[in-house]
């Protein structure tokens, strides 16, 4: 009888560890599909986004051939931390336009321009604004609300190009 129940045990065994094994290259399988389907999705991504960058940037040049730019320098701003301490900013940023008179539209509008920036930037905390995509996105949504405001300031003026700031790029970006 004993020799019958180790023999019992040892098939349990055998059976617990065969399904333990299933179990472990069920999980192996699911992961190494997961990856592989990661990897085609960002090489996809990746290949669709260089194709219509590549589209984009030759229509751009067909259309504008020259930028203008101004600048807009040492603005000295508050901001807060996370923990609510707050901190100084020196922000200085190039505006890239196909308008030739960007200097001059940029001029009128200043005050507007400056309180939108101010505004931006309070929004935000200090550590948003030093990470990569923070500073992205304030450049996005710069160059958008600079647009809005010079198009506004433009009016029906046909002699003015409306989106005219196409990119901007900050020559200082200091926080302390």
């Amino acid at each position: 009888m004993a020799d019958e129940e180790v023999a019992v045990q040892e098939q349990k065994s055998k059976g617990k560890g065969l399904i333990i094994s299933l179990i472990v290259l069920i999980i192996l399988l699911i992961i190494m599909m997961a990856g592989g389907g990661y990897f085609l999705y960002n090489n996809m991504k990746t290949e669709q986004t260089s194709s219509s960058t590549a589209g984009n940037q030759m229509a751009e040049e067909k259309v504008y051939k020259d930028f203008y730019q101004v600048q807009i320098n040492d603005m000295v701003l508050n901001i807060t931390n996370t923990k609510g301490r707050e901190k100084l900013m020196k922000l200085s940023f190039t505006i890239n336009s196909i308008e030739d008179d960007i200097e001059v539209l940029m001029d009128q509008n200043k005050p507007e321009i400056v309180d939108l920036v101010i505004a931006l930037i309070s929004s935000r905390n200090s550590e948003e604004l030093l990470t990569v995509g923070g500073k992205e996105l304030l450049k996005e949504e710069l160059i958008l609300e600079i647009n809005s405001i010079l198009n506004r300031a433009i009016g029906d003026n046909s002699s003015y190009k409306k989106d005219s700031v196409k990119n901007i790029f900050f020559t200082a970006f200091v926080i302390k």
